[in-house]
């Protein structure tokens, strides 16, 4: 195994740095990504959901009646994204849509109600999993920075 022992971005040295890349803002939060996705599948695999449904289903629980945009929106997704996500749980019979108008509401099934209480247990269980790893007050910090990064960048 290659082991570097310091990483230059741009002229900045990182000490201890195992990657020729961990200098990198985007190679890091695709790794950061593609770990913490497979951390919360296999903790809301006791719901029988990805993360992504999970969120959705967590989402139009406390809001019925939300429209795609505003889940677009709350989500961080696109709004293809969103339907395709809605279309899938339609299937499951844990979602449905209403035409009100001009506007399209998705609301919540009494299946979706019901594992609602499974799907925050195991959000929770997500949460004490990383920050038995990085500390709590670690975890929180990083969360607020990385979504403030996300904003800025994305503005």
């Amino acid at each position: 195994m290659y082991v570097q022992t310091k990483c230059y971005t741009f002229g900045t040295v990182m000490e201890k740095c195992d990657s020729v890349y961990c200098g990198c803002l985007h190679f890091s939060a695709g790794a950061l990504s593609r770990v913490m996705t497979k951390m919360a599948d296999e903790e809301f695999a006791v719901t029988g959901l990805s993360s992504s449904y999970a969120f959705l289903l967590m989402t139009v629980n406390s809001r019925p009646g939300i429209t795609p945009t505003e889940l677009s929106e709350q989500m961080l997704l696109t709004p293809s994204t969103i339907t395709r996500l809605i279309e899938k749980m339609e299937a499951k019979k844990l979602l449905e849509r209403k035409t009100v108008g001009r506007t399209t509401e998705v609301y919540p099934t009494e299946k979706s109600k019901a594992l609602d209480v499974d799907i925050k247990k195991a959000w929770r269980r997500l949460f004490d999993r990383y920050a038995k790893i990085i500390g709590e007050e670690e975890s929180k910090r990083l969360t607020s920075e990385i979504y403030e990064a996300v904003k800025k960048l994305d503005a």
